[in-house]
């Protein structure tokens, strides 16, 4: 059984799992204030930089709903759980699938209203891989994640955890060597105690969470396979019948970083999915103890520096390189340069303790300056 990672909640009832009561009239107008995960990444200023152009995020949940702050942006998808009655995929009844798209690749509406995403033009590709009430099978999120593959995502964002089967591990592999982004949550406490399937594949981007003030989100499962983190706790999204959703979990953690990585393609459509996971892990604002530890993996994702930053790339390792020596990039690789069995967490840590010269020393830097941060996460 897998299960889905957000909680959603009304205001008198934390612990709901029902969208949250904003009225479709009145929530367009108040959702983009409560959005405090926009302020805290920058995306505003990332948005200057990528959008999400020509990338798309496949989303195996249970399903989407045409939101209007989704407009334009939701592909035709399918329905692997109702017998192909929602074939397109367009239809949630449970507002989880809804949430997650949106908090990837909402646009909003005029005037700043309205929920926005991470990257606002990307393209969701909705399948229903579960049901109305989250419940899951391995073998149906495999399926989801090889219809992902065939039909040109260049990212899965996966907001659940559990156990596996052959046919998800032989999925998420082949998803992995087909050069896609693949992006799972670890779990939450109490219900998980340890990272789940498939966050702890090799190769799979682990997604914990933190709070509005960039410490551990008390909901996130630690584990040695964490590579990131993103905000988790009263996350507001899209949900079903136009209205919105506050949701805590490391599923809306993940679909953000889903959003992330939807941008550093956009920019770099030539950049292999290794050097994707490493552009994230090398520029995550570190926190906790120095370096990579259970709870923050390599830290908070930081989306401008992962769009801007000097990083050099995996191969150029060299602990003698002499200051501007290689490339900065590898943005300008082809597709399958990368060799199998290439993972996150290996190639991150590899990336990490060999890259040298004056200009990875100053990105070092610049992660820890924010260990005595403002009320909200800095870089």
């Amino acid at each position: 059984m897998l299960t889905f990672l957000g909680i959603s909640a009304l205001p008198s009832s934390p612990i709901a799992a029902k969208p949250t009561s904003l009225p479709p009239d009145d929530g367009p107008s108040r959702i983009r204030a409560d959005q405090w995960h926009l302020a805290t990444l920058d995306s505003g200023e990332a948005n200057k930089i990528s959008q999400g152009e020509g990338v798309t995020v496949a989303v195996p949940d249970t399903g989407v709903y045409p939101h209007p702050d989704l407009r334009g942006n939701l592909l035709p998808g399918i329905d692997l759980i109702n017998g192909g009655q929602h074939d397109d995929g367009q239809d949630d009844r449970n507002s989880h699938g809804t949430g997650m798209a949106g908090l990837i690749a909402a646009h909003g509406q005029e005037g700043s209203r309205g929920a926005r995403g991470i990257a606002p033009r990307a393209k969701i590709l909705p399948i229903i891989s579960s049901t109305a009430d989250n419940r899951s099978n391995p073998d149906d999120l495999g399926k989801a994640i090889e219809y992902s593959v065939s039909s040109g995502a260049g990212v899965i964002s996966i907001s659940s955890a559990g156990g596996s089967s052959p046919a998800l591990r032989r999925a998420i592999r082949e998803a992995l060597r087909a050069d896609v982004v693949v992006v799972a949550a670890v779990g939450n406490r109490p219900l998980d105690t340890e990272v789940g399937y498939p966050a702890s594949e090799d190769g799979v981007i682990a997604v914990g969470g933190v709070d509005e003030f960039g410490t551990h989100a008390a909901v996130s499962v630690t584990g040695p396979e964490i590579d990131v983190v993103a905000p988790a706790v009263d996350i507001y999204s899209t949900s079903i019948d136009g209205k919105y959703r506050k949701g805590t979990g490391t599923s809306d953690a993940t679909a953000i970083v889903a959003g992330a990585a939807a941008l550093i393609r956009s920019k770099y459509p030539y950049l292999p999915a290794r050097e994707v996971a490493h552009r994230l892990t090398a520029t995550a604002v570190d926190k906790g103890p120095p370096g990579r530890d259970d709870e923050y993996g390599y830290g908070v994702i930081d989306l401008v520096a992962a769009l801007t930053a000097d990083v050099p790339p995996l191969g150029f390792e060299s602990v003698s390189a002499p200051v501007g020596a290689g490339p900065s990039t590898t943005a300008g690789a082809q597709p399958g340069d990368e060799s199998d069995g290439a993972t996150a967490r290996g190639l991150a840590t590899l990336g990490v303790i060999v890259a040298a010269g004056v200009g990875w020393a100053v990105l070092a830097r610049r992660r820890r300056r924010g260990d005595d941060p403002p009320p909200r996460i800095s870089r």
